[in-house]
This record gives structure tokens, C-alpha cells and sequence, in this order.
């Protein structure tokens, strides 16, 4: 018998004959429950449930080309000790992390997976000695930090990575080049956001904020910010020439992700689950926003029927504009506010 899409009734069985729950202590994510899977008396960090989605050791090696990293199996089911003595615990926030963001994806628009073909990706955690580093290379790769005491498996950054996979299979942005490297790294930050809203965990307070944990610079600040970009020091909160040609596609990003908090949140001083915001605009404008929901679903729409590899700002403003005119009509608050926030960030 063969239920949806070719899957037997006999597969389907033998994957609930093999999915546990167990429990994950991780650095960033705290305790949670995990699916794993049960295989020849040891437990797995793979998810039947997520497309066989897994996490594995690299054992602090630098070489991609010499090993695939080890699985990581356990004999009771209780993973990791909330801190970095145990190397299960950053596997844990990875894997919880990137369950999460298959999550989001799936139940938000329907999509199974990076590519969308219901196949769940590898986290590969414990990648290279002392990096502070996380990478989409068809699998998520994660190092430890400074001093390999501060594992880059963040929810948020977690997601970023994931989402590289998204835009790959999507509209495919160039990882080199002008502007739309800026809208790649912005796209990923935007949906680490909403997956990091959508988890809502006690450990991780949802906020707009990316890598806020990891202390990656050393100073105990986040690595960016969306309510105003140029708090980190190098990010631009506006649109500028030549903007493109920033030597970090990170920074780049700023002028996206600003314009995505505008949307969502609108403009000037509030508090959200206790994180003060500020946000500014270009023109001295104000913006109300429509709601983290609608914005994402603006984005992501534009994102698959709009954007191309090489589309800029001035692309990417026409693309939401377009996309809100079809979700809810050109006289709508939400098209409003994409024009708004576009302005507010000096891309017409």
C-alpha cells in the first residue's frame, strides 16, 4: 500500500518503529525534547520525522575532504549537559535549532526542507579548533569560538545557515558580487529572526538581534542588529552607491534587514519581550508596522516569484511592492508600508 507521494505504508511504519524522544541539555537552547532515532540498540541524532535530518561530530578537523564527521549516538537518550565539556551540548542546540527551522519553513509555507524535496540537511558541529564560524556548504558547519568555548549553534544563526540552503534552491543570489550578496546574508538573517520568534524558547528570548550569544567579537555584543544597523560599528543603516562593494556581505545586508524590522515593527523607541529597540529612518519619517506574519510572508512570497540571482535593492523594493499589490492590494496598509519602509531606508 502507498500512502502520499510514493511513501509505503511498510516505510512509514518501520520510521515510527525507530523515532524516539529524548532529552537535549544544550549550551544555548537549555533542556529540550529531541526526536531521535533508535538504531541497533543506540540512540541517533537523526530525525525520521525531519526528512533523516542529523548532527555530527568533525572532531575539531579543518579538512572537509577528509571525513564526514562522525554520528553522534548515545545508549540513554539524554544528550548533553548545557555546557561545552560535554560535546554533545552544542550538537544539541544545532540539531533542536535546525529541527526549528524545518519547522517554520514546513508549517509557514508548506516547504519540506532547503530544497524543498522533504530531504533534512547535516549539521556538522565541532568544525576546525578556536573558529568562530558558521557556513551553508551543503551542510550547516559550525565552529567552537574563540578558545572553543563559545559554539556558533545559536537558533538564530542555526537558521541563517539553513536558510542559505533555501536561497541556493530558490533564486540562487551569487555569493560574490554586488548588492544581492547583501540580500542573501540579509534573507537569512531575516528568516533566523522569525524562526527564533516562532520557537519562542525560554533560553533564547525571540528578538531581532542575531548571534547576541555567541559573543563573536569578544565583547559581549550581538553580531548584528536590525532595528538599527549600524550599532555594530560597520553595518549601513541606509542605502548608499557603491554599498555593494562592502567588503562583508554582512554589512551589506544592513539597509534589508533594517528595511524588514521597519515593516514588521515600524519605526521609533519600543519594548519587545524586554529588549529596548530604536529604530530611525532615513527621512525622518514614521512607519507602522504590519506584524513580523505578514512582512516574512511578503518576503519569502518575493523571494521565490520576484527576486533573481542578481537582483539589488532598487530590484528587491519593485519585487515586495509587487508581491504586496498580489497578497493584499495596492491600496492596502501592508503595500503602504512596504513603500514606507523602503523610503525610510533611501532605496526609491
Amino acid at each position: 500500500m502507498t500512502g502520499p507521494k510514493g511513501t509505503t505504508s511498510a516505510t512509514k511504519a518501520a520510521r515510527s518503529a525507530e523515532t524516539r524522544i529524548g532529552t537535549g541539555n544544550g549550551v544555548y537552547v537549555g533542556k529540550v525534547n529531541i526526536t531521535t532515532r533508535l538504531r541497533n540498540g543506540r540512540y541517533e541524532l537523526t530525525d525520521p520525522t525531519r526528512g533523516g535530518l542529523s548532527t555530527v561530530d568533525f572532531g575539531n578537523r579543518s579538512n572537509r575532504e577528509e571525513s564526514s564527521g562522525k554520528r553522534f549516538t548515545d545508549s540513554d537518550n539524554v544528550w548533553g549537559n548545557g555546557t561545552v565539556n560535554s560535546r554533545q551540548s552544542a550538537a544539541v542546540d544545532a540539531y533542536f535549532a535546525a529541527g526549528k527551522t524545518w519547522d517554520y519553513y514546513k508549517n509557514t509555507f508548506g516547504r519540506k526542507g532547503m530544497r524543498g524535496n522533504g530531504q533534512g540537511p547535516t549539521a556538522i558541529v565541532h568544525y576546525g579548533k578556536s573558529l568562530t564560524t558558521a557556513e551553508y556548504d551543503y551542510g550547516l558547519w559550525f565552529g567552537d569560538g574563540k578558545g572553543d568555548k563559545r559554539p556558533l549553534t545559536e537558533l538564530d544563526i542555526v537558521a541563517h545557515e539553513f536558510t542559505h540552503g533555501v536561497v541556493e534552491s530558490t533564486v540562487g543570489f551569487a555569493r560574490t558580487g554586488d548588492e544581492f550578496r547583501g540580500l542573501n546574508e540579509a534573507t537569512c538573517d531575516i528568516f533566523g529572526t522569525m524562526v527564533e520568534f516562532n520557537a519562542n524558547i525560554a533560553a533564547d528570548t525571540p528578538d531581532y538581534l542575531i548571534g547576541e550569544k555567541v559573543n563573536s567579537h569578544g565583547d559581549g555584543k550581538p553580531m548584528r542588529y536590525m532595528d538599527k544597523p549600524s550599532k555594530d560599528g560597520k553595518s549601513p543603516d541606509y542605502w548608499k552607491p557603491g554599498i555593494g562593494r562592502l567588503d562583508d556581505a554582512h554589512h551589506a545586508a544592513g539597509v534589508a534587514n533594517h528595511f524588514f524590522y521597519l515593516m514588521a515593527e515600524g519605526s521609533g523607541k519600543k519594548v519587545i519581550n524586554g529588549v529596548a529597540y530604536d529604530s530611525p529612518t532615513y527621512d525622518g519619517s514614521k512607519v507602522t508596522g504590519i506584524g513580523r506574519e505578514k512582512a516574512a510572508k511578503i518576503w519569502y512570497k518575493a523571494l521565490t516569484t520576484q527576486f533573481t540571482s542578481t537582483t539589488d535593492y532598487k530590484h528587491a523594493r519593485a519585487g515586495t511592492l509587487k508581491t504586496a499589490a498580489a497578497l493584499y492590494g495596492k491600496t492596502s496598509s501592508e503595500y503602504k508600508a512596504v513603500q514606507k519602509a523602503w523610503t525610510a531606508v533611501n532605496v526609491k
